[in-house]
């Protein structure tokens, strides 16, 4: 079990880019955000400083999402956040929310064929807020489509499917952005 080391970072469904080196890169077999056990396992309570979510919690439903958020609130420290990003339900282009869409554009074996919820900056942060969380918007599209952008620091963790850091968002057009929060525990 960790729980002595003083800094623990945690990625969440990390995949196959390390874009944190690090941090404990963990996927869904070992670590599930509605499995209490494989938490207990793994960590002890209040012992996380930081977790990193991208493109997981579309993965589940509104429901499960904050039960995951919950999960996640009791084994970080009083100072925790969970950085986390998923789809924006708000970017302005067809083929993105085809692509985005709840159950994918097509096979099963497609990324988001299992995608339950398409996010927006609301239905996000009033997740996270319902959890117990303070949120902070770093990148997002509001109501009418446009981006918006606040300074965040990659130490705390990369987000690769940024604006600033996936190579199809570079010079003036965003192509793949993502809904980026941090939420922190209060």
């Amino acid at each position: 079990m960790v729980g002595s080391q003083s800094d623990i970072k945690l990625v969440i469904g990390a995949g196959e880019h390390n874009n944190n080196p690090g941090w404990i890169h963990t996927q869904e077999d070992e670590l599930n955000l509605l499995d209490q056990d494989s938490w207990n396992k793994r960590f002890e309570r209040e012992s996380i400083t930081a977790i990193l979510a991208e493109h997981v919690w579309e993965h589940l439903t509104y429901e499960e999402g904050i039960e995951a958020a919950k999960r996640c609130h009791k084994f970080l420290k009083p100072t925790g956040y969970i950085r986390c990003a998923v789809p924006d339900g708000y970017f302005p282009d067809d083929t993105y929310q085809n692509v985005v869409k709840v159950g994918g554009p097509g096979p099963k074996d497609h990324p988001a064929a299992s995608h339950k919820i398409v996010h927006n900056y609301k239905t996000l942060t009033k997740m996270f807020k319902t959890a117990g969380y303070e949120v902070e918007l770093l990148e997002y599209c509001d109501e009418e489509g446009e981006f918006h952008q606040n300074n965040w620091d990659p130490l705390q963790g990369v987000i690769f499917r940024s604006k600033k850091y996936d190579p199809r968002n570079q010079g003036d057009k965003l192509v793949f952005p993502s809904l980026i929060v941090d939420a922190y525990k209060c």
